[in-house]
């Protein structure tokens, strides 16, 4: 085996990007707009949730440009791109109203199949979104999809990523994954199990076993921990082998996931969950956390950038306008609905502190015929089929079993959950896939209903749109956000 010798943690403060692009939804986030980003100097991030589903379904729709069979001609295992080619290409496409395949679902012990094609999944995306430039791309996860981790970060770490952003969680595993993959180590990912919190549960991948032992050389990429707390941020300093090499700092204006309130659950008069003082990171404390870090939610603004580099932050991450920009991956469709509603005052984004299968409160864009209508969401068959965001658990004969709240209301209460935890839970799994054109068509010959998310902070989203009523792109955010005084 190749002798490596890891990278410094952190590259020089002045190298840092003032800039971070958010990593959303599944594919919202795509290599071309991280590209976009990532070709000016700031940190252009796709997003690693569901990558194995997002490549098995863009095959499957006949890579019609060949980007996706462009990067996989530079994957060091060609056997591998060939047993995923004879398994998902369908060349030309899906005949019209054809279902997607399954794709496997993710267990504590994966498939040889699953994790070839988690690893060339992430290896597709970031070597895409790194191509022709030299411009930084970072990859964002879920810690919450743990049992994903190992196989997505080594595929992005194959592509030479060069940051991953965790959230949704707390990531204390990260660092010493990172580091045992840059060295192709057999390591594991522990894994939290509902009903059973100190056993010995984990994913464990062999990088030599996998893609065989002429491995090529690896850096160790920086790792920024998502949080959103000084508090947090200062248990994950206490230890090095858990300590990250920065921070992004989510405030409860973010789009996606946030975390919960801190206190008494209160809600407001339209059943948001009510976010207080406590819920604002101190940012003078993160300062004296001595690590880099990045303020999001409500930053969407040239004001926001020199306020948070005033305050000693090295920048913002920036969600929103990027996602409504035409290098996301939304359908075209969803995006004109979106800025159409924007441009007329009347984009509203709520926060659903039921709609996630994660029992995060999740922000929701209210728009007809999309699944933030209740009436929508009632409607839908409950079913899991793509599982993401299962929840292993402990069952009676002390086996591990995975349920989630979504799925339907006698089987989660069979596996010992709660029907309160069952009430207008969503499909997130489905719907975040169907937002960027890779819903599943069910036997039915229905679509899979969306749902859309965006920070509840739209007013550098409006300004943008008086700038540019036509729309805008990556580039002209940046141009906006990096402008002079």
């Amino acid at each position: 085996m190749t002798t490596l010798t890891l990278t410094p943690t952190l590259p020089l403060r002045h190298a840092l990007p003032t800039i971070i692009q958010g990593g959303m939804g599944v594919a919202v986030s795509s290599w071309r707009l991280a590209s976009a980003v990532a070709r000016r100097g700031q940190l252009g991030v796709v997003s690693g949730t569901a990558l194995d589903l997002v490549l098995a379904r863009r095959l499957e729709d006949g890579d019609q440009d060949g980007s996706i069979r462009r990067a996989m001609a530079a994957f060091p295992v060609p056997a591998i791109v060939q047993r995923v080619l004879a398994r998902h290409l369908k060349v030309g496409g899906r005949a019209p109203g054809a279902p997607y395949r399954p794709v496997t679902r993710l267990s504590l012990r994966p498939s040889r199949a699953m994790q070839e094609l988690t690893v060339l999944a992430n290896f597709v995306e970031v070597w895409l979104a790194k191509e022709g430039h030299n411009g930084r791309v970072g990859i964002n996860f879920l810690e919450k999809v743990q049992m994903a981790l190992p196989a997505a970060a080594y595929g992005a770490m194959l592509a030479g990523v060069d940051a991953v952003l965790v959230g949704a969680g707390i990531p204390r595993h990260l660092p010493h994954l990172l580091n045992e993959l840059a060295l192709h180590r057999t390591t594991r990912m522990p894994v939290d199990v509902a009903g059973d919190p100190g056993g010995d549960h984990a994913v464990e991948i062999d990088p030599v076993d996998l893609v065989g032992p002429d491995l090529p050389p690896l850096e160790r990429p920086m790792f920024l921990a998502i949080v959103s707390s000084e508090a947090l941020a200062a248990y994950l300093m206490r230890d090095p082998s858990i300590r990250p090499d920065g921070f992004v700092v989510e405030g409860p204006l973010a789009g996606g996931h946030n975390a919960p309130p801190r206190g008494r659950p209160v809600r407001d008069e339209r059943g948001q969950p009510v976010f207080g003082e406590r819920d604002q990171a101190n940012v003078a404390k993160m300062a004296a956390v001595g690590l880099p870090f990045w303020l999001a939610g409500s930053r969407g603004t040239p004001e926001g950038v020199r306020d948070a580099v005033e305050s000693g932050a090295v920048g913002v991450q920036v969600g929103t306008a990027f996602a409504l920009s035409s290098d996301s991956g939304l359908t075209p469709d969803l995006r004109d609905q979106l800025l159409t509603k924007l441009r007329a005052g009347e984009l509203e984004v709520l926060t659903d502190g039921e709609a996630s299968p994660t029992g995060f409160p999740f922000k929701v864009v209210q728009l007809e015929g999309t699944l933030s209508d209740l009436g929508l969401r009632d409607a839908r068959p409950r079913l899991c089929d793509l599982g993401y965001l299962r929840t292993p658990y402990m069952r009676d004969d002390n086996r591990v079993g995975f349920r989630c709240p979504a799925e339907p209301v006698d089987m989660y209460v069979r596996k010992g959950g709660t029907v309160e935890d069952t009430v207008n839970r969503v499909c997130l799994c489905n719907a975040l896939s169907a937002d960027v054109g890779l819903g599943q068509t069910r036997p039915t010959g229905e679509a899979e209903e969306t749902l859309l998310t965006l920070g509840s902070d739209l007013s550098g989203a409006q300004r943008l749109a008086e700038l540019h009523p036509d729309g805008w792109s990556a580039d002209q955010v940046l141009d906006w956000l990096l402008a002079p005084a």
